[in-house]
C-alpha cells in the first residue's frame, strides 16, 4: 500500500505576490506542508506546480516535485486538475492532497487522517463551528428573523472545510474525478491550528500568531 503526498502550489497568486513561497516564521510558507508530510507516515512527498522558483525550494525542502502544464495552472484552474494529472503519471494507492496555505498543519493530523482510511473511502479536514447569527451583504439575516433571534446552544454545530488536507485513493479519484468520494470521514482541527493563508489580513493574523508564540 503505497501512500504519497500532493502539495498543489503554483507560481501565480494575485492577492499575495509569491504567496506559497512567502516568508513566515523565517520559512516558505510550503516547507511546514513539506515538513509535516516527510514526518508523517507518507511514503512520498510531492509538490506540483508550473514555477521553477517553487521547484527549487521544494526540492530544498526535501520534496519532490512534477512540473504541471501551463493549461492547468491558471487562475481558473481547479486543484482536481493537477490531482488528475498527478494521478497519470505517478504510481500511489493513497493520496494526500494537502493545500500548502495552512502553516499549521502537522503531522499528527495528516496521521489520523489516514488511520480513518480504514473505515473510510475519503477523509478530509474540518473545524467545528456553533451557530452565529449572520447577515447577507444587505445587511439582511441569513435564515434567521431579528424578531426571533435563536439561542445558539438551539442550533446545531456544523463543520467548515479546514482546507487542510484531503486523502482518498487512487481508485475512487480517478472514478469520481473529485478529491473526496464514497464513505467520507473527517479529521476536527481544532480553531487554533486551522488558520489559513489566503488573504494579506490572513499573512498578517499568521505572522502576529507565531511571533506571539516565539515570545
Amino acid at each position: 500500500m503505497k501512500i504519497v503526498s500532493l502539495i498543489t502550489a503554483r507560481g501565480g497568486s494575485k492577492e499575495i505576490p509569491k504567496k506559497n513561497i512567502v516568508n513566515i516564521n523565517n520559512k516558505p510558507l510550503i516547507w511546514y506542508s513539506i515538513n509535516a508530510s516527510l514526518n508523517s507516515s507518507v511514503h512520498e512527498t510531492w509538490l506540483s506546480t508550473d514555477s521553477k522558483e517553487i521547484k527549487n525550494i521544494a526540492v530544498e525542502c526535501g520534496s519532490k516535485v512534477i512540473m504541471r502544464p501551463d493549461e492547468i495552472s491558471t487562475g481558473k484552474s481547479q486543484s482536481e486538475e493537477a490531482l488528475l494529472h498527478f494521478a497519470d503519471n505517478v504510481d500511489f494507492d493513497i493520496l494526500v492532497f494537502i493545500q500548502p496555505t495552512s502553516p499549521f498543519i502537522s503531522e499528527k493530523y495528516i496521521n489520523e487522517g489516514l488511520d480513518k482510511m480504514d473505515r473510510y473511502d475519503s477523509v478530509f479536514t474540518v473545524t467545528k463551528e456553533h451557530w452565529l447569527p449572520k447577515w447577507d451583504l444587505n445587511i439582511a439575516p441569513i435564515d434567521w428573523e431579528t424578531s426571533n433571534r435563536p439561542m445558539r446552544q438551539d442550533k446545531p454545530a456544523t463543520y467548515a472545510e479546514a482546507g487542510m488536507f484531503y486523502i482518498t485513493t487512487k481508485n475512487n479519484l480517478l472514478t469520481s474525478k473529485l478529491r473526496y468520494s464514497g464513505e467520507i470521514g473527517v479529521v476536527e482541527i481544532p480553531l487554533h491550528d486551522s488558520f489559513q493563508i489566503d488573504s494579506k489580513e490572513d499573512l498578517l493574523l499568521i505572522k502576529r500568531l507565531m511571533q506571539t508564540h516565539n515570545d
